[in-house]
C-alpha cells in the first residue's frame, strides 16, 4: 500500500495549504496511509470506541472552543486521551492558537501539529484534492494516448505496429498528444480514468527510422496535453485474411481498466490503410453515442423495419385476387 510521510506532504503543499509547524520535527517521519480526513469531535468529548485515528485529524473552531472551555485538569485529560492514539498529524484551522498543553502533549507523543489560516472547509477541500490524487488507484499501460476532438483515445497493440506514427499524423492534423509508449492511468472517480505521461519521458516520442523527437519543441504547446480522460481503447492488430472483423458495429465491445468499463474498437492494420482518418471517425462516432445517437443500431432498425414492411406488402399482394 502506498504511503507518504507527513514531511513530504508538508514540503509539497506547505504554501498551498498555508501550513505552519507548531511542534518539533520529530513527528514529521510519521506516515499518512490513506486519503481520509477526520474531525475528531466525538473523540475529544470522550467517545473513542470508533475513533478513526489513522486519518489526518482536523481541529476546527468548534473542536478548539470545546478544548478551551474546559478547566485545566479536564483539558489535560482530554488532550492526553486524544494524543495517545497513533495519528499521522493534527491540523488546526482558522489560525486559532492552541493552548500550551496541546503542543506539549503532542511533542511527548511525537505527533506533528500544524496551523493554517484557511477555514476548515477550504482546508479540507484543498487537502482532499491532494490526497485523493496521491492515493488514487493507478497502473501503467504500454500504449499511446491522444486527444481527438476532445475524446481520449488510448492506442494499444504490440510494439512496432504503428501507434506512435498514428499519433504523429494526428498531431499534424491538429490533435493533441498526451503520452506515448508509457501511459500512467489513474482512477479519478468510480467511472472515470485519466491518462498522463511519464515525468521522465514527457512528450518525447520514438519514431522508428528517425529516433527520439520532442513533439512540444516541434509543434508547439498546442500539440500536447498534460492529462486526458480515457474514453475509448483502440486496439491495433495486424490484418489476417482468415480473421473476422466487425463490419456493422451493432454489438458494442468493452474492456475494463481499474474497474472502469469503456468501449474498445479493434482496427486491423494493413499497408495503405489510413488509421488517422479512422481514428477521427472513432472519436466523432463516440461523441454521437454519448449524445444518444447510435448510427449502426439506427440503421439496423431501419433495415429491419423495411424488410418487415416489404414482407407484409408481399403477403397482402399475394392474397389480392382483384
Amino acid at each position: 500500500m502506498e504511503t507518504i510521510t507527513v514531511e513530504k506532504m508538508y514540503q509539497e503543499r506547505k504554501e498551498h495549504l498555508e501550513l505552519a509547524l507548531l511542534t518539533n520535527s520529530d513527528g514529521l517521519s510519521k506516515r499518512i496511509r490513506n486519503n481520509e480526513i477526520h474531525r475528531p469531535g466525538l473523540a475529544l468529548a470522550g467517545f473513542i470506541d470508533r475513533f478513526a485515528h489513522n486519518r489526518t485529524q482536523v481541529l476546527g473552531e468548534t473542536e478548539m472552543a470545546y478544548i478551551q472551555s474546559q478547566d485545566e485538569k479536564n483539558k489535560r485529560q482530554t488532550l492526553e486521551s486524544f494524543f495517545r492514539f497513533d495519528m499521522p498529524c493534527v491540523v488546526i484551522t482558522k489560525g486559532i492558537n492552541p493552548p500550551v498543553e496541546l503542543i506539549q502533549i503532542a511533542n511527548q507523543n511525537v505527533t506533528s501539529v500544524f496551523q493554517t489560516r484557511l477555514s476548515t472547509t477550504e482546508f479540507i477541500t484543498r487537502l482532499s484534492v491532494y490526497l485523493d490524487n496521491l492515493f488514487a488507484p493507478h497502473i501503467t499501460i504500454h500504449g499511446t494516448l491522444v486527444d481527438i476532438y476532445g475524446v481520449g483515445l488510448l492506442y494499444t497493440g504490440k510494439s512496432g505496429i504503428g501507434k506512435s506514427e498514428c499519433a504523429l499524423d494526428l498531431v499534424e492534423r491538429g490533435h493533441r498528444l498526451v503520452a506515448d509508449d508509457v501511459v500512467k492511468v489513474i482512477k479519478k472517480a468510480p467511472h472515470v480514468i485519466v491518462g498522463t505521461g511519464s515525468e521522465l519521458l514527457g512528450h518525447h516520442m520514438e519514431v522508428r527510422g528517425i529516433g527520439i523527437i520532442d513533439l512540444e519543441k516541434l509543434f508547439g504547446i498546442r500539440a500536447i496535453r498534460v492529462q486526458k480522460r480515457i474514453e475509448v481503447e483502440v486496439r491495433l492488430v495486424l490484418w489476417e485474411d482468415e480473421e473476422e472483423y466487425e463490419r456493422l458495429g451493432i454489438e458494442d465491445k468493452f474492456t475494463t481498466v481499474l474497474g472502469v468499463e469503456m468501449p474498445v474498437v479493434t482496427i486491423p492494420v494493413s499497408p495503405g490503410k489510413n488509421i488517422t482518418v479512422i481514428s477521427e471517425v472513432i472519436a466523432m462516432n463516440h461523441m454521437l453515442k454519448v449524445y444518444g445517437q447510435d448510427i449502426a443500431k439506427a440503421f439496423s432498425r431501419r433495415l429491419s423495419d423495411e424488410i418487415y414492411r416489404k414482407k407484409m406488402s408481399n403477403e397482402y399482394l399475394e392474397s389480392d385476387t382483384e
